[in-house]
């Protein structure tokens, strides 16, 4: 059979979305020139690129596995899959609600020492069971800090389950407002969550500015006894700054998704091996999502969800040229100019530009040919171009 493109497939991806390639496509797991590398959790920070790769997309949220400032200098759009996974974060966080305050882990642990002490089980359960006493969650304030997808998810629920909620987000977008429900409350300042709420559940993401945003400073402005959630990533904590809140009661519990060692046996500390999005429904969702992101990149030039180009989409009109650049002055008039010297009109174009990278289609009139391919290419700005007949 004709291969169109070849997908080097680095994981255990689910065969649901692996199905949705065209057929002409070849996924394999090894592949010397891929076109595109389809993965999970393999890292490419050692990985040596050949010419022929132009995408990469992983079926999940989190791209700390692909050297990101590397791809965008060679002009390869690197996609990943935001929401797909959303559900899942969202039931487990639920669940957390619960862990945090009912003390269910230690009260299960506790069960578990009583095998063999050769008494009535019954009788040593009901001595024992107050030391495992806790607040329901119904009519406590939740602080929600970060309503993306999952966190209006998790707001949505824990208002459902009868929580009165704050939700803090200075980037809220109009489209996320829309699933925000009206009964969520706008919190201005993290200050008005920190003095407010009885749990906060963090889901914003790591970056300079929110690593160790769990800090000592920031628990300490917190109210006593707070619970905290974070599903987010590791780094948002502070794990000595953790410990000591634990250990001096200001912080009541703290459930995450992401093990630190200092917190692996501290008393108040439940840590989750990152089953966030470990269902079989959010795997699901995450490959077709990430099959779907690369099918139209290849096929079209469109991008959508790339962490490192710009979104860029329009409808196509005949030959397509794709350029990935630099975002310089004047590089637009650039290939306009060499266009008009070939004989080649543009009938639409769309650019858009993030940061020091920026990326241009042009739908065309005229033939193009390898000369004219080459005198874009060899521009400084050019980092890719490609031609979809």
């Amino acid at each position: 059979m004709y291969t169109r493109y070849t997908i080097q497939c680095m994981d255990a991806i689910s065969q649901a979305g692996l199905s949705c390639f065209p057929p002409e496509y070849q996924v394999t797991k090894e592949a010397p020139q891929p076109h595109a590398i389809l993965l999970r959790s393999s890292s490419l920070h050692a990985a040596v690129f050949p010419e022929s790769l132009c995408a990469i997309a992983r079926a999940g949220a989190g791209v700390n596995n692909i050297p990101l400032e590397r791809c965008s200098q060679n002009g390869i759009a690197v996609f990943n899959t935001p929401g797909a996974n959303a559900n899942a974060v969202k039931e487990l966080v639920l669940a957390g609600f619960f862990l945090s305050s009912r003390k269910i882990f230690p009260a299960v642990e506790w069960v578990k020492s009583l095998q063999g002490k050769g008494e009535d089980i019954s009788r040593l359960v009901e001595k024992g069971k107050g030391n495992f006493s806790g607040p329901e969650i119904r009519g406590k304030a939740l602080g929600v800090i970060g309503l993306g997808t999952i966190g209006i998810q998790v707001a949505n629920g824990a208002h459902a389950l009868g929580m009165t909620v704050y939700g803090y987000d200075p980037y809220l977008s109009v489209d996320a407002a829309w699933g925000l429900s009206r009964s969520v409350q706008h919190a201005r300042t993290l200050e008005e969550i920190f003095s407010l709420c009885d749990y906060i559940t963090l889901h914003v993401p790591l970056s300079p500015e929110t690593r160790n945003f769990l800090s000592r400073e920031n628990l300490q402005k917190m109210k006593p006894g707070v619970r905290i959630l974070n599903f987010a990533r590791g780094e948002l904590a502070d794990p000595q700054g953790i410990k000591e809140a634990l250990q001096s009661g200001t912080v009541a519990a703290y459930i995450t998704d992401f093990p630190q060692e200092e917190l692996l046996d501290v008393p108040g500390a439940i840590s989750i091996p990152h089953l966030g999005a470990s269902t079989p429904e959010s795997e699901e969702n995450c490959a077709r999502m990430a099959v779907k992101e690369l099918t139209e990149y290849l096929e079209t030039g469109n991008v959508e969800n790339s962490v490192n180009f710009p979104p860029v989409s329009m409808p196509r009109e005949g030959t397509r040229i794709c350029i990935a650049h630099r975002n310089l002055p004047n590089t637009i008039s650039r290939f306009s100019g060499i266009a008009a010297e070939n004989g080649i009109n543009i009938e639409n174009m769309a650019s858009k530009s993030r940061g020091d990278y920026a990326y241009t289609l042009l739908d065309i009139t005229g033939s193009v040919t390898s000369s004219t391919v080459q005198a874009i290419g060899q521009l400084k700005e050019v980092t890719r171009i490609r031609v979809l007949p």
